[in-house]
């Protein structure tokens, strides 16, 4: 019987691999080069993660840990609109740090590879689902219709996204800082429309603000 991989070991692999691979392109990627780069055999590559997609997609769920964090919070905290909007602004002040820049590069080249292999790659629509599950039940929560909240969550992701893409192309915080502000502001008046007429709704509106 084959050996099974060893837990402890895979994700210190990763790790190592998601720092190497931080200003490189994706498609770059093979057990080879990283097996040459890392000083390791291509073996342990193929023992700990089977084959090149699968690396990918341990890259960019280690890309993405992000999420687990916002969906925690979320999770122990629900049914505020504060709460909700601290987690989008923890994640955009996540998304201004150098490093995660980098990361958040590789997230989105991963999507381009996906779109064009389909049926190999699911990371970055499983990522994107993620996302919307974590919007959707947020705002059921606060008292949405599950339309409504469907909705609203496709705008803000969709948003968020741009937002992102605006920030790793030009490398201008201070403007994709400014456009994340007045979506949020402008996310939240509609919430709080919908909120008020909505018969399921039990929270308090509260005050948006984005740190310094």
């Amino acid at each position: 019987m084959p050996r099974q991989p060893d837990p402890e070991r895979k994700p210190q692999l990763t790790s190592d691999i998601l720092e190497y691979v931080l200003d490189k392109p994706l498609s770059s990627v093979s057990f080879r080069t990283i097996a040459t780069a890392l000083g390791f055999s291509t073996y342990t590559l193929v023992y700990h993660f089977g084959n090149r997609a699968n690396l990918l997609s341990e890259i960019v769920a280690a890309a993405s840990s992000r999420v687990a964090s916002i969906e925690e919070r979320l999770g122990s905290n629900p049914g505020t609109l504060d709460i909700y909007f601290e987690g989008l602004v923890r994640s955009w002040e996540w998304t201004l740090e150098p490093r995660n820049r980098q990361l958040q590069r590789l997230e989105f080249e991963a999507a381009l590879i996906e779109a064009v292999e389909p049926s190999l790659h699911t990371f970055s629509r499983a990522l994107f689902a993620t996302w919307m599950r974590i919007g959707t039940a947020s705002l059921t929560e606060l008292g949405l219709s599950e339309a409504d909240a469907t909705l609203e969550t496709r705008i803000i992701v969709d948003m968020f996204f741009g937002i992102q893409y605006d920030f790793i192309l030009n490398n201008d915080a201070a403007g994709a800082t400014t456009t994340f502000e007045a979506a949020m502001h402008r996310h939240r008046a509609q919430l709080e429309v919908l909120l008020a007429e909505s018969p399921m709704a039990d929270t308090d509106l509260g005050e948006f603000t984005v740190a310094d």
